[in-house]
């Protein structure tokens, strides 16, 4: 495994802990969220949940659904992570190749990029 250059072993070792933790986590919410069914499961049995009110229905359907894509998409960010981690490339920043403050990615350890880059992307995406 390599340990990115600007990261100490400790270092490494924390934030590798932070993501398997978060991973794990963001596990058991989308399990418990879904109840051991399939997404598609989980929507319909929200939908045809007993109520009278059916925009009631379809409201909490779309809540949790949107609730489930960010849990998804936290957990597709940190297995991703945890795969930049052992490969060698964790610590950099996507755009611009330049190391990633320790403080960032201990705050937000599946960070892809540094402050100014996630910025600029935040900007460009509005």
């Amino acid at each position: 495994m390599t340990v990115s250059s600007h990261l100490t072993a400790g270092q490494h070792a924390l934030l590798e802990s932070a993501l398997q933790q978060r991973q794990h986590e963001l596990d058991r919410l989308l399990k418990e969220r879904q109840g051991g069914m399939s997404r598609a499961e989980h929507a319909r049995d929200v939908l045809t949940a007993d109520s009278d009110d059916v925009s009631h229905r379809e409201a909490d359907r779309e809540l949790d659904m949107a609730l489930s894509d960010r849990g998804i998409g936290e957990l597709g960010e940190v297995s991703a992570a945890l795969i930049r981690l052992r490969d060698g490339s964790y610590g950099s920043c996507e755009d611009c190749g330049v190391d990633i403050p320790f403080d960032r990615l201990k705050a937000e350890p599946w960070a892809r990029c540094c402050v100014a880059c996630a910025s600029r992307r935040e900007r460009a995406s509005r």
